[in-house]
């Protein structure tokens, strides 16, 4: 994945991550914004992909959405499907994972 994600991805990226971390703990982008110290058109900036955070508004988002930075820029959910299919049989033909484990998860969302 480092090799495909170019820095108008991850401005993307990470402001559809930021939403979704912001609407899973309930927060308004109104609220959010205020208590991070910025405007709200300027947060929305930021989520739609348009702005990029600053490193003091990282560190206040972080610490506002209690969330490590590790987890905020992972995207790897984000892969194109046909990459994240390979490694899932990857992983099974390995037996690098629980396969009963993950039959029951697939057969309880399938």
């Amino acid at each position: 994945m480092k090799d495909t994600i170019n820095s108008v991805d991850i401005k993307k990226l990470l402001g559809k991550k930021i939403k979704e971390l912001r609407i899973k703990r309930g927060l308004t982008q109104e609220y959010l914004a205020e208590k991070i110290g910025m405007g709200q058109r300027n947060l929305s900036k930021i989520e739609c992909g348009s702005n990029f955070v600053t490193a003091e508004t990282l560190s206040k988002l972080l610490q506002t959405l209690d969330v490590d930075a590790k987890d905020l820029f992972d995207f790897k959910h984000k892969q194109d499907k046909d990459i994240l299919k390979q490694e899932m049989l990857s992983a099974i033909n390995n037996e690098s994972v629980n396969i009963e484990l993950l039959y029951k998860f697939f057969s309880v969302i399938k």
